[in-house]
């Protein structure tokens, strides 16, 4: 397997090389025949990347322990799932997955849009090439996966945080989405360099950014579910530097999507988006040199190695080459770039939505890179807590949250009183008696909390508004019933009520997060078997213990039995998981969700003594399962938004049988 798999990434290796090399010379020169060549090396490289991921995914499973990576991060009582998610355990195994996908987003991202390619973006196969050089070159001379050894009769076993459902899942979307930035960024290069600046590059990498943005949020929320149920401290986002590193690249993607819209609509902004690319981009990349890089304390982070110099250089290279790049091509990206001609608009209201939405991303970096600055010019350690982000969540998120409400319902160019009167006037109205609902019943005391609560209504509402003008407009001209004329309604234009179900999901999130973070109850207490602790509303009367010995890891818990109002409402369960190879003890939390009281009993057990009592910690978090249900929201909204339009397809089939006939072969 070592031999295998370092041969193939040497292999790729070369492939990326003169992709990069011989690309760039024929991008340069118009070179056709070797653009064709260093294209289709460009498109041989994932399989032979593909053959170095199979090599050490085997080694796993068959636990091979003369790979150094494989002994580091598995173990023979490691079941077979997380024998596979060993992969991305560790450095070098999260460097060759990122190679992967990489490989594997150029490959589709180039065969999609080929003719693009080949007739006027020539230099988007050697940036995607250089790019996959920078890693490849990693994995085989800095980083190597496939460095071999005396094999040990067993290996360390896998980080215990790793060893659960949730980690299946979210390191390979949060790479899908950090690699998938990687399309518009080459794309936009290739525009700039070919001087080719009109919406075909937009228009190729469309689908390729929302797909990214997606899997970066819902890695995110995933992400925030593990620390929610495995970390045991009650809580789903603590701010922490590497979680904060995901949510930089979000924001600006989700600015970018935004005002990318403006652009295809009005032909405006067109060096705001191309600025946007590059900040999403390198954003990524920081993500990613932030977890290897010994830079912060986290425990999303490995620990300290030699290639985080290498991904500062990278940062380097990418934001200075793209700023010059930007810089030289500005009177081409400003020539005939029409003017916003109202500040009530729909463009102005997305231009207002980038500015919070870039202003609240430089914020949570600045947080971030502070503690590191002040350390390394003062010699003062520093660290920025979350009172910090969750100011400037509140001074830019609840304007932000609004914003999400008018846009929709304020018309482009320039909107008049009385479209803005009919537009605004049932979402004002739901959201004035949401918040005087909440002061009568004594639930307004914050006003943070009250403005999340009103302008999310204010958002739903106008959601609603749009979906109801629009079924009828429907169903005016088609005719038939109401659900044939919704449904048509949306499938006449995917993009934009796709949209508005993601502004839905946006609004439970804000509710969830308001929820949760506002009127959390809790106590903590040392109970003796018999002894119960109340909270709430909850009684929880302390049965005794369970243990469970398994393969892999052993399950001591406190059993508790639950009453609410008298009434008895089952057991949980909650102790600490001990995982034999790793020594390590890991908290298992019991989490009781009740939709109808839209919120959770959480309990966490500590601290086992010899005569039997525990300290046990009761957490009764309202709304929070919102935030859950934001993430199906989100997701569906996006697939709506993603699914293909035959109306655009043929719109863009038209403009490319129009580009053939501008630019001939």
């Amino acid at each position: 397997m070592a031999l295998l798999g370092s041969g193939a990434l040497a292999l790729a290796l070369g492939l990326y090389l003169f992709a990069a090399l011989a690309g760039g010379w024929a991008a340069a020169r118009n070179a056709k025949r070797l653009q064709r060549s260093a294209r289709n090396a460009l498109l041989a490289a994932l399989p032979a990347t593909a053959a170095a991921t199979g090599a050490l995914v085997v080694a796993f499973v068959r636990h091979d322990f003369s790979l150094v990576y494989v002994a580091n991060h598995s173990s023979r009582a490691l079941p077979l799932g997380y024998r596979f998610s060993a992969l991305w355990g560790g450095q070098e195994g999260s460097l060759l997955l990122w190679l992967l996908i990489l490989a594997a987003v150029a490959f589709g991202a180039v065969m999609l849009n080929r003719d693009l390619v080949d007739r006027a973006l020539p230099w988007a196969v050697p940036i995607l090439a250089a790019l996959a050089s920078f890693f490849a070159y990693l994995l085989v001379f800095v980083s190597s996966p496939f460095d071999t050894q005396r094999a040990p009769v067993d290996g360390a076993g896998l980080n215990a945080s790793l060893q659960n459902p949730y980690m299946l899942a979210h390191p390979p979307l949060l790479y899908l989405g950090y690699v998938g930035l990687t399309v518009p960024f080459a794309f936009a290069m290739a525009a700039l360099l070919s001087r080719r600046l009109d919406a075909r590059w937009l228009a190729a990498t469309r689908r390729w950014t929302i797909v990214s943005w997606t899997c970066l949020g819902l890695a995110i929320l995933l992400g925030s579910k593990w620390a929610y149920g495995t970390i045991g401290w009650g809580g789903y986002f603590a701010w922490d530097p590497v979680e904060n590193a995901a949510l930089l690249p979000w924001l600006t993607a989700t600015a970018y999507l935004h005002s990318v819209m403006v652009q295809e609509k009005k032909g405006m902004l067109r060096v705001w988006n191309v600025s946007l690319v590059v900040l999403t981009f390198s954003l990524a990349l920081f993500g990613t040199f932030l977890t290897r890089s010994g830079l912060v304390n986290s425990i999303h982070s490995f620990s300290k190695s030699s290639i985080g110099a290498w991904f500062v250089g990278l940062i380097a290279v990418v934001v200075l080459a793209s700023v010059a790049l930007v810089i030289t091509r500005l009177p081409l990206l400003r020539a005939r770039s029409p003017q916003l001609e109202s500040l009530v608009s729909r463009e102005a209201v997305f231009l207002y939505n980038n500015l919070l939405l870039v202003a609240f991303a430089l914020t949570v970096l600045w947080g971030v890179l502070f503690p590191v600055v002040s350390e390394t010019l003062r010699g003062v350690p520093y660290s920025v807590g979350p009172p910090y982000y969750n100011f400037f969540l509140r001074a830019f998120g609840l304007p932000l949250l609004l914003l999400t409400g008018i846009g929709p319902l304020v018309a482009w160019r320039r909107a008049s009183l009385r479209s803005l009167r009919r537009g605004l006037t049932w979402p004002a109205v739901a959201a004035l008696a949401v918040g005087v609902a909440l002061i009568a019943v004594g639930a307004g005391t914050r006003p943070a909390g009250l403005a999340a609560y009103s302008f999310s209504s204010f958002v739903l509402a106008s959601i609603a508004v749009e979906f109801v003008r629009g079924t009828r407009a429907r169903r005016s001209l088609d005719g038939g019933s109401w659900p044939a004329a919704f449904s048509s309604l949306v499938a006449r234009n995917r993009r934009r009520y796709g949209g508005y179900v993601v502004h839905g999901a946006v609004a439970l999130l804000a509710i969830g997060i308001a929820g949760s973070s506002i009127s959390r109850a809790s106590v903590e207490r040392r109970l003796h078997p018999g002894q119960a602790v109340a909270v709430d509303g909850y009684s929880l009367r302390y049965m005794g213990t369970s243990f469970r010995p398994g393969a892999n890891h052993d399950e001591l818990r406190a059993v508790l039995d639950v009453t609410h109002h008298g009434k008895r409402d089952g057991l949980v369960a909650a102790g600490r998981n001990h995982y034999h190879s790793e020594a390590f003890f890991g908290n298992a939390v019991a989490i009781k969700t009740d939709w109808l009281r839209a919120e959770d009993l959480f309990v966490i057990a500590d601290s086992f003594a010899v005569d039997g009592s525990v300290d046990v910690k009761v957490i009764v978090n309202p709304l929070v399962d919102l935030i859950w249900l934001a993430g199906v929201v989100f997701l569906l909204g996006s697939f709506v938004a993603l699914w293909p339009d035959p109306r655009e397809e043929l719109r863009l089939a038209r403009r490319e049988l129009t580009v053939r006939k501008v630019v001939p072969a």
